[in-house]
């Protein structure tokens, strides 16, 4: 039972990534642009957006398969909000923390995948077509292994 506990986490987490993608492009850039369009306003930088407020949103269901995933008993709907949860997590590290730098943590990272999710997010804002936060797309990872490279031969002059 464990086993499957663990991979309903796993694949919630996983599956994540394309909803984020279709809630990105169809509801965020669609119906909810109101909420979402102060955070493409890099012009006008605050501690909160009105974008923050999908937070809210986007907990909810992680919430509800909490509270209904634990009544009468443990069940399969907690490790599917669980999965959610960590995705959420990651999210905020990622994109709040490293990309945004909206706290303090993460500045300084060579890493060339995460090199690659930056020049992905950076182009979305651009008017770009990345819709998602975990996965990068060939192009952005072949140019983050270039500018790592570039990196490195400066370093050695």
């Amino acid at each position: 039972m464990i086993l499957l506990y663990i991979s309903l986490v796993i694949i919630s987490f996983l599956m994540m990534e394309g909803i984020t993608w279709l809630t990105h492009k169809y509801i965020m850039h669609g119906f909810l642009w109101v909420l979402h369009e102060d955070h493409h306003d890099l012009a006008n930088v605050t501690v909160f957006e009105k974008n923050d407020g999908f937070f809210f949103i986007f907990a909810t269901p992680s919430i509800l398969l909490f509270y209904f995933g634990a009544i009468p008993s443990l069940n399969f709907m907690f490790f599917i909000g669980l999965g959610i949860l960590f995705y959420g997590l990651a999210y905020f590290l990622v994109h709040d923390v490293f990309i945004h730098h909206r706290f303090n943590w993460l500045n300084n990272s060579k890493n060339t995948y995460l090199m690659g999710l930056m020049l992905a997010h950076k182009s979305h804002h651009k008017g770009g077509k990345c819709f998602g936060m975990l996965y990068v797309p060939r192009k952005y990872m072949k140019e983050a292994k270039e500018m790592a490279r570039n990196k490195e031969k400066a370093s050695l002059i």
